[in-house]
């Protein structure tokens, strides 16, 4: 059995990466580095474990059985020496760690969210937290927190996980809209009865199509996303009525190119949660992103 003990963090980053953007070609635009010198790295990186790591061409990257224990031993390592950072920090002077994010796409824009704020928060002098920040669908990102990719995550989250924290956070409204140069735009509320409704094209969001469906009695759906600037899109299409936050379609309804239909009836609140898992209620990095929620944060 070869000796590890001179391997180097960096190379095992590298390889995670690599593994991560399913070959050279993302994980050259995320690591800033050319393919040769990927391909050194990984070479070096082999050489030092002793055996092939991956199988790669021009259209193919798979894992061997080396390769892919190798994968999991170097996520489990980073994953615990950013504990044993975050359990340092707690007896020095500052906050120290990597915090690993995830929020729903169009969080952003809402100030009652204050995703940003918190963000800014976060780069407090005597804090030294690297922020790992990806978006998400609400399902995605409740999954990832479970399998422990994510430290922490902001959003509509239903599931509700054994072992996870779930924090009331914001209660975001929505409302059904449709764009300028749609049927309904420029028609009065009181003229826009339930068959109506039934007769024009309905886009959902894809991971709550039921939601959206049951909420306005739609009959079916004649489109899907999963992405809010999606559903942005269908709607300014103006071909189809959905579903958004407030805050996210309120630029375009003051530039006049949508509209609220029936907003005292087509409308509904999105309980944001915070969550995160209970085994890391006492981490510092945690207990930092929570110090930072603003006041109005729901308790």
């Amino acid at each position: 059995m070869r000796r590890l003990d001179n391997i180097d963090l960096r190379l095992l980053r590298v390889f995670v990466v690599l593994v991560d953007a399913n070959g050279f070609s993302e994980a050259q635009i995320t690591l800033n580095l050319s393919q040769s010198t990927l391909s050194t790295h990984l070479a070096e990186l082999e050489k030092r474990v002793g055996a092939k790591l991956c199988l790669r061409g021009r259209h193919k990257f798979r894992l061997t059985d080396v390769g892919q224990a190798t994968y999991d031993a170097a996520r489990k390592l980073f994953a615990d020496i950013d504990d044993f950072q975050s359990r340092i920090s707690a007896v020095s002077r500052g906050i120290t760690g990597r915090l690993k994010v995830g929020a729903p796409e169009g969080v952003f824009t809402s100030p009652h969210l204050g995703m940003r704020k918190i963000i800014a928060r976060l780069m407090k002098p005597d804090f030294d937290i690297f922020v790992d920040l990806v978006l998400g669908t609400p399902s995605e990102l409740e999954q990832r927190l479970a399998d422990g990719d994510r430290d922490i995550v902001l959003g509509p989250l239903t599931q509700k996980i054994d072992g996870i924290v779930y924090r009331p956070y914001y209660n975001e409204p929505h409302y059904l809209y449709c764009g300028k140069g749609h049927p309904l735009f420029t028609r009065r509320d009181a003229t826009i009865t339930q068959e109506v409704i039934d007769a024009t094209r309905f886009s959902v969001r894809g991971y709550r199509q039921f939601d959206d469906l049951f909420r306005v009695g739609h009959p079916r759906a004649a489109a899907s996303i999963m992405q809010m600037e999606a559903q942005l899109m269908m709607i300014l299409s103006g071909h189809f009525i959905g579903f958004l936050p407030d805050h996210y379609a309120d630029r375009w309804v003051k530039d006049g190119m949508m509209r609220a239909i029936k907003p005292r009836t087509y409308t509904f609140r999105s309980l944001h949660n915070i969550a995160f898992r209970k085994s890391d209620a006492e981490r510092p990095v945690i207990r930092a992103f929570l110090e930072c929620l603003p006041k109005s944060a729901l308790q």
